[in-house]
């Protein structure tokens, strides 16, 4: 390979000192947190990470897309420390502080409402999915809750009924949460359309839930774990009218794919739907713990005082964090690096395809994209080892990848959006390379 630029690979990969640490973590760790990427971190700038070892990687995996706007943004560094010389935690209902109303009147203005809306935050995406569910549940009166196969919403009670992939997520895990029903989620590459998914859907009415006892129906604008599989504009459009007759309200979990990275603001706003509920986390915050509800005005205040709430949520540090993250997303352009991101992204994996017959599918939203490796492209056959093959061969070379879908074939793009045209280029370049190894 060419020299790189940014790429700095001193040992081999784990280094010696990445060892140590992950031989000690197997003695006081629990098994279930095996390690994807087996390095151990010491700094994170922007598009890179560095390693104990002294060794620099691109990283495409963004913190599972909590780093939209990079590691260590200076700006989100310096407004996290300076909140944290001030006060670190009261309580927001307790004793309220400022940077709570200011961050919920920021999102609200990019939020697709078209009416008054309002907001609640909480820690984690699990959360704000649940707290979702709740105000539904509280506006409708009504107990039901729709998923889609594929999908990923979070691993506490009632997010995890929601999420589809049992294994490794429910496995051993009930019973789960009651009135939650399922249903087919359109995608293009494996099916079902559009048409076939809205009759399944219709029919869950008929077959597994009275429509006047649902409250909601949650869907990802484009999965995440499940693949990143963006839903049919199409789709979303009939969704809001179904929704709109029965009198269900309609969540968007946008929790992977706010804050720029599909190349709007809220992945949403592609089809043009207004959603009664929008969850986010993840990239909120840079990492952060922090997540919230946005919702129209009138469901978020169905919920009676205490109904929501928690000690830490919305914690001060975080707001602050978050506040600065909008800032750069406003003033580094983001959403359209997003989308020149995507472009230069998308072209390249379209020529890979070519190239390469194990890769069946390349989809996306702007800079939210993913291959899928499958055995055979007639047969659609999915596979998982292959994909494992690249993610392995890309880290021995620098490269920082991700896996994701329910076979676990996929291999996703998550990395910050503030990643330079030289850095975007050099990890493409090892990205073909490790193609090249493992499937040639």
């Amino acid at each position: 390979m060419a020299a790189t630029k940014t790429i700095e690979l001193r040992t081999a990969i784990p280094g010696p000192r990445s060892q140590e640490i992950l031989a000690r973590k197997e003695r006081v760790i629990a098994n279930a947190k095996t390690i994807a990427l087996p390095i151990v971190a010491h700094e994170g700038r922007g598009a890179t990470l560095t390693d104990v070892d002294g060794n620099v990687f691109i990283d495409f995996t963004g913190g599972v897309g909590c780093l939209n706007v990079g590691h260590s943004h200076p700006r989100v560094v310096e407004a996290a420390a300076e909140q944290l010389t001030r006060f670190a935690h009261t309580d927001f209902t307790v004793v309220p502080y400022v940077g709570y109303v200011e961050l919920a009147e920021r999102l609200l203005a990019q939020a697709p409402f078209r009416g008054p809306a309002k907001a609640a935050f909480f820690n984690a995406g699990t959360e704000a999915v649940e707290n979702a569910v709740k105000f539904a549940r509280l506006y409708t009166g009504r107990p039901a809750v729709i998923a889609f196969e594929g999908a990923f919403h979070g691993r506490t009670l009632l997010s995890l009924t929601l999420t589809s992939k049992p294994y490794p997520y429910k496995l051993g895990m009930g019973p789960l949460a009651p009135e939650v029903y399922r249903a087919p989620f359109p995608q293009s590459y494996r099916g079902p359309d559009t048409e076939t998914a809205l009759a399944e859907l219709r029919n869950l009415f008929a077959t597994q839930v009275a429509a006047e006892q649902v409250a909601a129906i949650i869907i990802e604008p484009q999965q995440g774990e499940g693949g990143f599989h963006p839903a049919p504009d199409e789709y979303l459009v009939a969704l809001r009218e179904l929704c709109d007759e029965h009198g269900i309200l309609l969540i968007a979990d946008e929790v992977q794919s706010a804050f720029a990275r599909t190349g709007r603001f809220f992945a949403i706003e592609h089809s043009g739907v207004e959603p009664d509920l929008i969850v986010v986390a993840k990239s909120i915050a840079a990492g952060l713990p922090l997540s919230g509800v946005l919702g129209k005005a009138e469901i978020m205040d169905a919920a009676h005082d205490g109904a929501v709430g928690g000690t830490y949520v919305g914690n001060p540090v975080a707001q602050a964090a978050a506040l600065a993250v909008l800032d750069v997303i406003d003033d580094e352009g983001l959403i359209e690096r997003a989308n020149a991101i995507g472009e230069t992204m998308r072209a390249r994996m379209l020529a890979w395809q070519e190239r390469f017959a194990a890769i069946g599918d390349v989809r996306g939203l702007g800079a939210m994209l993913a291959l899928e490796l499958v055995e055979d492209r007639a047969t659609k056959a999915p596979a998982p080892a292959l994909a494992q093959g690249v993610i392995d061969a890309a880290l021995k070379r620098g490269l920082l990848l991700l896996k994701a879908g329910v076979y676990s074939n996929c291999i996703r793009v998550l990395c910050p959006l503030v990643i330079t045209d030289a850095e975007l280029d050099e990890a493409l370049a090892v990205w073909e390379e490790a193609l090249a190894a493992t499937l040639a």
